[in-house]
């Protein structure tokens, strides 16, 4: 395949956990592109004039209303999603790129986007997490968060 025949989204998430009653919860945004609607992390495309870091950041706030600080750099994971099987009409795949870091709220009050790919943020105790719909990146990223000792904000 040719450069010129995909197309590529580069994208960054964060990992937001704190403590909750019952352990660890996670912090998820419902994403409302795919049918059905899936939980993923907050996070989405980086703009082009935007570091990584900047659109973990920026893309947080727009989808819970939180200020968050980020931490580690926890993976980068890549896909290629086929042409026939892209939410918008097209004949070029897609090479997705996503980076993920976890990150601690800084300010804020938790809220929902508007108008935007996202219609709901949540906090989810980590023990139900695996029974929610979700995008395989949530997976992904908590196999890589528990690898590097499951980080939780107070």
């Amino acid at each position: 395949m040719d450069y010129t025949d995909y197309d590529t989204r580069f994208a960054a998430y964060t990992v937001i956990a704190r403590a909750g009653d019952d352990g660890p919860e996670l912090l998820l945004a419902l994403w409302n592109e795919g049918v059905p609607a899936q939980w993923t992390l907050p996070g989405g495309g980086v703009d082009f004039d935007e570091s990584a870091e900047q659109g973990a950041v920026r893309e947080a706030r727009e989808e819970t209303g939180f200020d968050v600080e980020l931490g580690a750099l926890l993976g980068v994971d890549s896909f290629v999603l086929p042409a026939a099987r892209r939410h918008r009409t097209t004949d070029r795949s897609l090479k997705a790129v996503r980076v993920v870091y976890t990150a601690r709220i800084t300010g804020g009050v938790l809220t929902r986007e508007l108008d935007g790919t996202t219609d709901e943020a949540r906090w989810w105790p980590l023990s139900t997490v695996q029974d929610l719909p979700r995008v395989g990146l949530v997976d992904t990223a908590l196999a890589w968060w528990r690898r590097a000792g499951a980080p939780v904000s107070s």
